[in-house]
């Protein structure tokens, strides 16, 4: 089977009803404890597959689920469907669009696990996700009966409430905060049992494998990395939007995909606002994967790919987007507090035309003193883009150190920053 794999039958309008969804990807096998095909067991069959988390951090999701089979307690299982990185809108599509698909890998995993809750945590500015999950489960004979409770969590949208640490606090406990760890959120999350969380991209992606098993997943993608992903592709791009890709495919292709670049591309960021930037003259060349873009000091991440156009400011970029992640802060600890607003603070004055000389100098010295000390890794997200910034950028940097604002300032901003969530650093 080629792509579309997760998209199949969206070229229809509104989400697949569940008639329509199986008509798309067929029934779901009754028993989902072994594959019909090799024997193993639903979590063995996902290590085969090679299936890694699609919500950023790439952790491999049998050892997830395997860590959860083996703490003490009833496991929950958590569907994170909550988009807090402003440049993606993957999952919302999928949980919107293809609802059914992404309650089929829930349901699996929680028959695996022996889990007999089902949360699914999406934003609370998100009423269209809310009312697709509704109707679709209103429609399952296997979500919400038989002993197990299915239930929607409408958490604060913000950048941290996605963290599952946060939505583990959250339903515990009413804050949409991370927690310090351990203990991790596999040992005693919800209600301090044993929880898997995976990302809804990926628990969709196990709505895949338990029909058509490892060897087909890994059909597509590269040996080291199988399979497809969603990315949303967004910036001087003239059709941006979700596309599902083949790991291993050229960037370029990808924005031939989304209509082409409308001018000649400066730069490219992977990962979102915790990603990295990467030079356009070597950016459109590269292959969409973990190996090819650690290389360049990137990452895909949630699945995030902006093109900057050349006559965008970057100073101005970034000045605003790290405005936007010190107010998202959870306020819990000192590198946020302190150090994410200093480096707000210079970034302010290099935007402004009002910095010293040595301002790149002093960005990247803050960036390392907040690096691997937050209680989350928001500081960390935070560092690495503005540091990839001052490097890929160091020309434009210089040149507001040296000679103050530029005429691209007043451009048209490229990347999305939520106005209504502005409020502490407007």
């Amino acid at each position: 089977m080629n792509l579309p794999r997760l998209l199949a039958g969206l070229d229809r309008p509104g989400p697949l009803t569940l008639d329509a969804h199986v008509a798309v990807h067929g029934e779901m096998p009754a028993d989902v404890s072994r594959s019909w095909r090799t024997g193993r067991t639903l979590v063995e069959e996902i290590r085969e597959s090679g299936l890694k988390g699609r919500g950023g951090g790439g952790f491999p999701t049998a050892r997830k689920l395997a860590s959860v089979l083996a703490a003490r307690g009833r496991p929950v299982v958590v569907v994170n469907g909550c988009e807090g990185e402003p440049a993606s809108g993957k999952d919302r599509l999928l949980v919107e669009r293809a609802p059914h698909l992404v309650i089929d890998g829930a349901v699996a995993c929680a028959r695996e696990l022996e889990a007999d809750r089902i949360v699914f945590a999406i934003d609370s500015d998100a009423p269209a996700t809310r009312w697709a999950l509704q109707a679709a489960i209103g429609e399952r004979p296997d979500a919400g009966r038989r002993g197990l409770v299915t239930e929607i969590v409408e958490m604060p949208t913000g950048y941290l409430s996605g963290q599952e640490t946060a939505i583990a606090n959250f339903v515990n406990r009413g804050q949409a905060v991370p927690t310090v760890v351990p203990p991790m959120v596999f040992e005693r999350g919800i209600a301090r049992r044993p929880t898997f969380v995976g990302n809804a991209e990926t628990v969709g992606q196990i709505g895949l494998i338990v029909r058509h098993g490892a060897g087909w997943f890994r059909g597509l993608g590269t040996d080291g990395q199988p399979g497809s992903a969603l990315v949303t592709v967004g910036g001087g791009v003239f059709d941006p939007g979700v596309f599902e890709i083949e790991y291993g495919a050229v960037l370029g292709s990808l924005i031939d995909a989304a209509g082409g670049a409308i001018e000649p591309v400066r730069a490219v960021l992977f990962g979102g606002y915790g990603g990295a930037w990467v030079d356009g003259s070597q950016a459109l060349e590269l292959e969409i994967s973990d190996r090819s873009l650690r290389e360049v000091g990137a990452t895909l991440g949630p699945g995030v790919i902006v093109a900057l156009p050349q006559t965008a400011c970057p100073v101005a970029e970034t000045a605003r987007v790290a405005a936007w992640l010190e107010s998202q802060a959870a306020g819990q600890c000192g590198p946020c507090v302190s150090g994410l607003a200093s480096i707000v603070g210079t970034l302010g004055e290099l935007a402004d035309g009002r910095a010293a000389t040595d301002a790149g100098a002093r960005l990247v010295e803050l960036a390392g003193l907040v690096t691997g000390r937050g209680a989350c890794a928001h500081p960390d997200g935070a560092a690495r883009f503005v540091t990839s910034a001052v490097r890929v950028f160091a020309t434009e940097f210089a040149d507001h150190a040296a000679y103050g604002r530029c005429p691209a300032c007043s451009s048209t901003p490229i990347l999305p920053v939520p106005a209504r969530r502005l409020a502490r650093a407007a």
